[in-house]
């Protein structure tokens, strides 16, 4: 039963608590001593995005963010927003070249995805969009601010960027003949566009004709030059020649015959330009599909008028379809081989 006594070294002591093995410490002793030396104050964050782990990203992000919500607020308030959607599609284009991903990294200090690189230049866009608002109503001091904070992500050689995918304007000579190059698939034509100079014999005879009179019989020389010869109808001058050679003995077939002349149909110039062309590469297909592009700009160029129904007829870019490379252990580029068991 030794076990229940007490040790002998604790005899002689009392304790005001259960525990033995720490001493009492009266509260009032506690009175003169400095906690602050033993918890130290953590310095507080220098950004609110001290925790989150790309606090320079988001820091620059949040700054945007607010200067785009200063915009609005100020355009708001001369009543200049929100604008009506007629107004929003009467606006100029909008044409930036902003910096890449990477760069863009290097100028946050961050790593940026793509997401994180799209929601900045989303900010970047609408802050264009505001700035060239403020530009309409004449807010200088707000244009002014905010292309200084866009030209900061802008790229160096914006200028040169923007006028990479620009059409260069078409030339004209001395006697007013222009030059454009037309391509589709693996052909390309080079075309010449004359107007034509009727005599002032037939100035006359043309003015007395009616339209529609007039117009299919410059469609008729245009495809047949040969049958306009057996009637006693004025002659039209315009002509197309392709290689040196009429358009009707050069395109047999009549789709390639439509597909060059539908340009200058949708357009209502029939008989109004000579047109001569050197077409090179491909076969008949590509070759009039080359020679329709380049006579819509051609055409674009001599009548500015119609430029714009010849671009929503999708005549003024080149048609980036090709043919389908062929591919290994395949018949053709997409055909395979018929099975056979054995």
């Amino acid at each position: 039963m030794n076990v229940l006594r007490r040790p002998q070294g604790l005899s002689k002591l009392r304790f005001y608590s259960t525990q033995t093995t720490r001493p009492f410490v009266p509260p009032a002793s506690l009175n003169n001593f400095d906690f602050r030396q033993r918890q130290p104050e953590k310095p507080r964050p220098t950004s609110p995005a001290f925790y989150t782990a790309r606090p320079e990203f988001y820091d620059q992000l949040s700054s945007l963010e607010s200067a785009l919500q200063y915009a609005k607020t100020a355009l708001t308030s001369c009543h200049l927003l929100p604008l009506p959607q007629f107004a929003r599609e009467a606006l100029p284009p909008r044409v930036n070249a902003w910096v890449d991903k990477r760069e863009l990294g290097l100028k946050l200090k961050s790593t940026l995805t793509t997401s994180r690189y799209r929601r900045v230049v989303l900010v970047l866009n609408e802050l264009e969009t505001y700035r060239s608002i403020a530009e309409r109503a004449g807010i200088v001091e707000l244009q002014e601010g905010i292309k200084g904070i866009t030209e900061l992500f802008e790229r160096a050689d914006a200028a040169t960027m923007l006028a990479r995918g620009k059409a260069k304007p078409v030339k004209f000579d001395e006697y007013g003949r222009s030059y454009t190059l037309g391509k589709r698939k693996t052909s390309s034509a080079r075309v010449w566009i004359v107007p034509v100079q009727q005599p002032s014999a037939d100035k006359s005879a043309a003015q007395s004709m009616p339209a529609a009179t007039e117009t299919d019989n410059a469609l008729a020389a245009l495809l047949n030059p040969n049958s306009s010869s057996k009637s006693n109808e004025p002659v039209s001058v315009a002509q197309i020649l392709v290689n040196n050679t009429p358009l009707s003995t050069y395109f047999p077939i009549p789709a390639d015959r439509a597909r060059v002349i539908h340009p200058i149909k949708l357009a209502g110039l029939l008989g109004a330009y000579n047109i001569f062309a050197i077409v090179r590469g491909g076969g008949t297909s590509g070759q009039s599909g080359a020679l329709a592009h380049g006579i819509a700009k051609g055409l674009a160029a001599h009548e500015p008028a119609v430029a714009m129904i010849l671009k929503k007829a999708k005549l003024l870019r080149r048609d980036p379809r090709m043919v389908e490379r062929k591919k290994p252990g395949l018949a053709k580029a997409r055909k395979r081989y018929t099975w056979v068991k054995r």
